[in-house]
């Protein structure tokens, strides 16, 4: 199949139920799992591309050589190019849900644990990435509550808002200083009006490290922080763990090697670097894993998402040729 036209007609498709329905009219032998994967084929090769995206996703606009809309390339591009393979002996082509937003990579998992492979490659990202290292994260909520009230008639009583925003920076000057960590906050909300104190404001975050147990000591260190924020406001605090992901390398040498022939297929040598993948599924279970970029653009998990269409054309040479450097395909 031609990944370029799979990619047109899937793009526009919103939610994981209607991507997963069009993978499945085009897959042979296609199964469905009950979270909702799409799987074909029997082996110790398991390739995974994830089905969702960030941002809903819209019709496709053509500037020049390049396709834009968000999710064109994260993860429509890499869903096409494992959908346009042919049956491959020893080789499971594996479509997932959730990896995505608060997705906790349940559909990996999920196949990784029923499927039971011996090497696992998320085809996922732009060439010439190749992601050998799974970047850890914890994604929570944060929710201070008060008593409410009027905003002059009230004044000086506990203000949610201001111990959220508090906290918030106060642990934002916190893992700034830490190399090979992040902090992402997303999701806010509190009050309903100008002149009413807020009963209470929450936000979502993320906290991202590239060694597991600086990711336990940051997550930790902002437990703290959100407690004693509270304590001063005297609001009351909940802390709710949405999702946790693993820090970490299963990758090989013969994987790193796979990827070094499939680059060299196209004219490029890998961009070895760290990411959060469906590979991460394999990594917590020891099994080795990596994800390999199969087309060229920009602006992922933004509106203005970009592909060169032609590329997929590309990424689908080198994921043969990954294939055939593991003595598979």
């Amino acid at each position: 199949m031609d990944p370029v036209r799979l990619l047109l007609e899937l793009a526009p498709l919103e939610g994981e139920e209607a991507r997963g329905a069009f993978v499945a009219e085009r897959l042979p032998g296609a199964r469905r799992d009950g979270v909702g994967n799409v799987f074909a084929g029997e082996g110790r090769v398991l390739l995974l591309a994830h089905l969702d995206t960030v941002f809903p996703p819209r019709p496709l606009r053509a500037v020049g050589e390049r396709l834009y809309g968000p999710g064109v390339g994260d993860n429509s591009s890499g869903v096409a190019v494992l959908l346009s393979l042919p049956e491959i002996p020893g080789v499971v082509r594996g479509f997932t849900v959730g990896e995505e937003g608060l997705g906790n990579l349940r559909g990996a998992r999920a196949l990784v644990a029923a499927l039971e492979p011996q090497v696992v490659v998320a085809v996922d990202g732009y060439i010439p990435g190749v992601v050998d290292r799974a970047l850890g994260s914890v994604r929570f909520a944060v929710r201070f509550r008060g008593p409410g009230g009027h905003a002059w008639g009230d004044r000086g009583a506990p203000n949610p808002v201001f111990a959220l925003a508090e906290g918030l920076s106060a642990l934002h000057a916190r893992v700034q200083g830490e190399e090979g960590a992040s902090l992402n906050a997303g999701g806010l909300k509190g009050g309903e009006a100008v002149n009413a104190i807020p009963l209470e404001a929450s936000a979502l975050l993320e906290i991202r490290a590239l060694e597991g147990a600086r990711l336990g000591a940051l997550f930790q260190a902002a437990e703290d922080l959100f407690r004693e924020v509270a304590r001063r406001h005297r609001v009351e605090l909940s802390l709710e763990v949405l999702g946790q992901r693993p820090a970490g390398s299963t990758a090989t040498e013969a994987l790193r090697r796979a990827a070094e022939e499939a680059l060299r297929a196209i004219g490029e040598r890998p961009l070895y670097q760290a990411g959060s993948t469906d590979a991460g599924a394999a990594v917590e279970r020891g099994i080795p894993a990596l994800a390999l970029g199969v087309y060229r653009g920009g602006g992922a998990h933004t509106e203005e998402e970009w592909v060169l269409p032609g590329s997929l054309l590309e990424g689908r040479k080198a994921l043969l040729a990954f294939l055939q450097a593991l003595g598979v395909g």
